[in-house]
């Protein structure tokens, strides 16, 4: 099964290559939105190996800090959640050690993957495993969550069942053995701030119902696809699909390529399928591709 911590090889001079994987939310459900402004949760997440960024990290001599650059020169600066993750690593811990940083973009933005919360979390890990005095997990896992709801999860190996605003943590046994599972990256993106302020308005902050969210015209795929006691499903996915219908149509397109079970991840804009049979899920990536989609067999 994918690892979720990100994996880490040493080059020359000490230079570290980390490749920080990308996420889906196999089962998203909000719950309610809490008096802090952020929304209580019940997600299971899966870790994939790819698409992933990667960060490049390179010490340096003479006094500390971070020099950060990035593939998508939109994304340099102090804003970025690395740099805000080395800042708030230091004021923890006073350890703030001189490091040249390039992060290569491959995860894309605005598509519910978790590429920056994943970014985040490589360089707490790169940063712990080098401090003379490293936090003990749980600390780490908490001055994750500080920095975003994903990170502690990226913290940590093996799927996980996240409660609260996706902190809380346990291992989840997932068997998708006899899966072949497709990633699909569109081109349109969803500012996850939107996605939760909409999703309140429409729901008045009730907890909906299972089913006043599923939103394909396919009577297979109103029926909730369990693979771990689960279902597949993604709270967000009727306000996203009503904003966005071509997302709607791609889920659909999902399933009359064979898929068993899709769903959206994190607020979107990516999705997945999963298929039972490995032909059919390569024939539907060669589909969506043909299409002009970025689709792509990443399980198993």
């Amino acid at each position: 099964m994918t690892q979720t911590a990100s994996t880490a090889s040493t080059g020359p001079a000490g230079e570290t290559r980390l490749a920080a994987p990308c996420k889906i939310n196999l089962h998203l459900r909000i719950l309610r939105r809490r008096p802090d402004g952020y929304h209580d949760l019940e997600t299971l997440f899966l870790a994939l190996p790819e698409p992933a960024d990667e960060l490049v990290i390179r010490p340096r001599p003479g006094d500390g800090g971070l020099t950060l650059a990035c593939s998508d020169p939109a994304l340099d600066g102090p804003d970025n959640l690395v740099a805000r993750a080395y800042r708030t690593y230091g004021e923890k811990t006073g350890f703030f050690p001189a490091l040249d940083v390039f992060l290569d973009k491959r995860i894309p933005a605005g598509s519910g993957l978790g590429g920056a919360s994943s970014d985040a979390a490589g360089i707490l890990a790169y940063l712990n495993g080098h401090a003379p005095h490293p936090l003990p997990p749980r600390e780490l896992s908490a001055l994750g969550a500080g920095l975003g709801a994903d990170v502690p999860f990226f913290l940590q190996d093996g799927p996980a069942l996240a409660l609260g605003i996706g902190e809380k943590l346990s291992p989840f046994p997932l068997d998708l053995s006899g899966f072949a599972l497709v990633l699909v990256c569109p081109r349109q993106r969803v500012n996850t701030a939107w996605a939760y302020r909409t999703y309140d308005e429409q729901s008045g902050n009730d907890v909906p119902a299972l089913e006043s969210h599923l939103t394909s015209a396919f009577h297979r795929n109103i029926r909730p696809f369990c693979v771990t006691g689960l279902p597949l499903f993604n709270s967000f996915e009727g306000v996203v699909f009503a904003a966005l219908p071509d997302l709607r149509r791609l889920k659909e397109t999902l399933f009359s390529l064979g898929a068993s079970g899709a769903a959206l991840s994190g607020s979107g804009s990516a999705m997945f399928g999963l298929f039972r049979n490995r032909e059919m899920a390569r024939q539907a990536v060669a589909e969506l591709v043909r299409q002009g989609v970025d689709g792509r067999l990443v399980l198993p």
